[in-house]
């Protein structure tokens, strides 16, 4: 009975807030959630290089936990913690992979002696060191060597002795002999080859994949490639006529690889899934002409790092310390293949509270020996596999053989489907498996209760069974008919249910107001809202809540309208406003009986000749000051007033309608009226400021005068000065005369 007649049975499955809403118990709701269980927690390794402990590689212990279970529940991630801490001692196996091209005669001089010399300085790091030696050149086919028999006895030129062109060959597997390898590596010689790209992804791959002839342990393994030149990879084999696809595997006898005729050159994707599947740091040492070739290639190669060899290799021991230095103080984690809709994230908590996520979050740099970080991995399950099946998924650092094995087990049933009842007499006579609250039909039969059989049924004659009377319409458009039952459809949005024998009822088509259905006041049944309380109409959109007419005197809409759906209707034409107070052309309760009140409290006004027929409707108390006036807070309406008398006095008082409509008024029997103005002060600032304004004029005048004055007397001076000019031209010119 927990479902509505026509909702399907999946509707059963929901979130758990829409089941709750539905009515559904919280016992009879089932959510298992996702767990975590750690089946093997190994504390990391402490301990210090030059211990009197000697431990197997395999009881060195750099990264916890080690094995675990996750449950997982589609869209619940599980979060798992990882802690990395470099051990001290370390046991490292390096293997030395040498180009023997002719171009590189003299680095071949200074790696014979290279065994004791790395020896000696990797004892510094580590207590377990290992080193093997191994060589390349080329592909022995043309057009990369010459293949005339004497070139092949002798490739090079001259009295050069040179050995014959090989493919790959390891000369030393890995041992702790650094003798041995000074003594093996001072017996090669340097061959020759054509072309300048060498072969040496070819040795790389045997390297990897031959691990037992090798002697890789489950340790720290580098691996050394040394040329002074680029190198061919996947294609160029064509030049050669070679065209298969290099496979891999390993293809070493008596130390020698032998399908170098045979498979082409493997591509750079290959050598890094290799490299990476067996746990190989490859150090490129190269000279200073291939670094930025070498450079790129690390770029693609995960735990890769390019030294720069001098060109007679004397720089080899400390460009290898440098690069392993580089290469460890650096943990990236990577995981196998991933299951189909299963997704990973990691966060990264390093040295100095650096932390990052996404793909920043798989690494921590700058670690030193004896640090220890951490990472934060979640894992989810997106969908279910189609199976059910248990899934395994493996992370690991690069460059490490230790991993973290992780089995992942998905939760994609109910409890309540393994306790199902078959062949139940609830799915109509044992025809179906009662689970769940709901019958799983028996193959052939279909239907609400299995009731119906596949062969039996006309699907036109139940049709007839889920078309409402006149109407054409199966299940109203929204189900599909189903043994004579409507089952209606699903919605994208979970809340929004189809329901009903014909379908013809939901949940979503009801009024809407504010947006909302039913207003966000009612539920939606059948396409008609059923109100909250206090909510009524189509939409539930009007509340029957009074409070907000109520206006300030206390009564609803000011006793002047109706209050409907939380709205005054003003019925007096005058009044207006959200409850009904506003009036424009009405005068205020305070100027409506300001005359009365005065006439009765002071026996003057307009109204007091007809005082006692006009002004008898309220009663009056006096009081002595404003403060012994009615305050607001009192069950009756209150109205304080101020207004002026005939006299231009004020005078205080209050209008109240008590609940049985009788008036009170309390009046101050004191009128407040303005003091006259002080005569004095206002003759005596006349006065004064007349006399400033004379004194003011009279200093003008006096200036003025005197600058007048000075005008006149240097106008004086000037023709003064002139006369006696005009005397003294005279007697000169009677003067002229006389002498002529």
């Amino acid at each position: 009975d927990f479902l509505q007649e026509g909702e399907p049975t999946s509707a059963r499955c929901d979130d758990l807030a829409a089941l709750k809403s539905k009515g559904c118990p919280m016992e009879d709701i089932e959510n298992p959630r996702g767990s975590k269980q750690v089946l093997e927690d190994r504390e990391v390794t402490n301990r210090k290089i030059g211990a009197a402990e000697k431990l197997k590689p395999e009881a060195i212990t750099q990264i916890q936990p080690q094995k675990l279970i996750l449950k997982l529940r589609v869209g619940e991630p599980q979060t798992i913690s990882l802690k990395f801490k470099r051990a001290e001692d370390y046991p490292i196996d390096l293997y030395y992979l040498m180009d023997l091209s002719y171009s590189m005669k003299d680095d071949l001089e200074n790696v014979k002696s290279l065994g004791t010399a790395l020896m000696l300085e990797m004892g510094k790091i580590t207590s377990d060191f290992r080193i093997g030696f191994g060589s390349f050149v080329e592909k022995t086919v043309m057009p990369y060597i010459s293949t005339t028999p004497a070139k092949l006895r002798n490739p090079c030129t001259g009295d050069q002795n040179c050995t014959s062109p090989f493919s790959y060959k390891n000369v030393l597997s890995l041992t702790s002999e650094g003798n041995k390898f000074n003594e093996l590596v001072g017996k090669q010689h340097i061959s020759g080859n054509l072309d300048s790209p060498e072969g040496g992804f070819d040795a790389i791959m045997q390297v990897a994949v031959c691990g037992e002839q090798i002697g890789w342990r489950n340790v720290t393994r580098l691996l050394v490639f040394s040329t002074d030149a680029g190198f061919h990879f996947a294609g160029d084999g064509k030049l050669g006529g070679i065209v298969l696809p290099n496979d891999g595997k390993c293809h070493l006898e008596n130390n020698m690889y032998t399908m170098s005729h045979y498979y082409d050159y493997p591509s750079i994707a290959h050598l890094v899934q290799k490299l990476s599947e067996n746990n190989i740091q490859t150090i490129f040492a190269v000279t200073e002409e291939f670094q930025a070739v070498y450079k790129e290639l690390k770029n693609l190669i995960p735990k890769s790092a390019v030294g720069t060899l001098s060109s007679n290799s004397s720089n080899v021991i400390q460009l290898i310390i440098d690069a392993y230095n580089s290469l460890s103080s650096e943990v990236i984690l990577e995981n196998s293949k991933l299951p189909k809709g299963v997704t990973i994230s990691y966060k990264s908590f390093c040295k100095n509270g650096v932390n990052d996520t996404q793909e920043d979050g798989r690494k921590c740099s700058n670690i030193s020996i004896g640090d220890e970080v951490k990472f934060e991995i979640h894992v989810t399950a997106n969908e279910c596999p189609k199976k059910g099946q248990n899934e395994t998924i493996k992370i690991k650092p690069l460059g490490f053989t230790e991993e973290v094995e992780i089995n992942l087990q998905f939760i994609c049933e109910c409890q309540c489907q393994s306790e199902g009842e078959p062949n139940s007499p609830a799915c109509h006579e044992g025809n179906g498996t009662f689970e769940c609250g709901a019958c799983r039909c028996n193959e052939g039969r279909i239907g609400r209760l299995c009731e119906c059989s596949t062969d039996e049924v006309n699907s036109e004659d139940m049709d007839a069974y889920c078309r409402r009377e006149n109407s054409t319409e199966i299940c109203s458009n929204n189900g599909e008919c189903i043994c004579g039952q409507c089952v209606c459809k699903k919605r994208e949005n979970t809340n929004e249910v189809y329901s009903g024998k014909y379908c013809e009822c939901d949940n979503f088509n009801c009024d809407r107001s504010n947006g909302l259905i039913c207003g966000g006041n009612g539920i939606c049944k059948c396409r008609v809202c059923e109100c909250f309380p206090n909510f009524t109409g189509s939409a539930c959109d009007c509340s029957l809540d009074t409070s907000p007419c109520m206006a300030s005197n206390g009564q609803i809409c000011n006793g002047r309208g109706t209050c409907e759906c939380g709205t005054c209707n003003c019925t007096d034409p005058k009044f207006q406003g959200p409850t009904c107070e506003t009036c424009q052309t009405c005068l205020g309760v305070c100027a409506e009986h300001k005359d009365c009140v005065q006439c009765r409290a002071f026996d003057k006004g307009e109204k007091k000749e007809t005082c006692s027929q006009e002004c008898m409707h309220f009663n009056m108390t006096r009081v002595e000051s404003r403060d012994k006036l009615p305050q607001p807070g009192q069950p009756d309406p209150l109205s304080h007033c101020k207004e002026k008398d005939v006299d231009d006095c004020w005078f205080y008082f209050t209008y109240s309608v008590n609940s049985n409509g009788e008036a009170s008024v309390h009046v101050v029997e004191t009128p407040e009226c303005p003091s006259g103005p002080d005569i004095i002060p206002i003759v005596a600032g006349v006065v004064a400021g007349i006399v400033l304004i004379g004194l003011a004029l009279l200093l003008i005048w006096k200036l003025l005068m005197i600058i007048h004055d000075r005008r006149e007397f240097a106008k004086f001076e000037k023709e003064k000065m002139n006369a006696k000019w005009d005397t003294v031209s005279q007697e000169a010119f009677i003067s002229l005369n006389t002498v002529v």
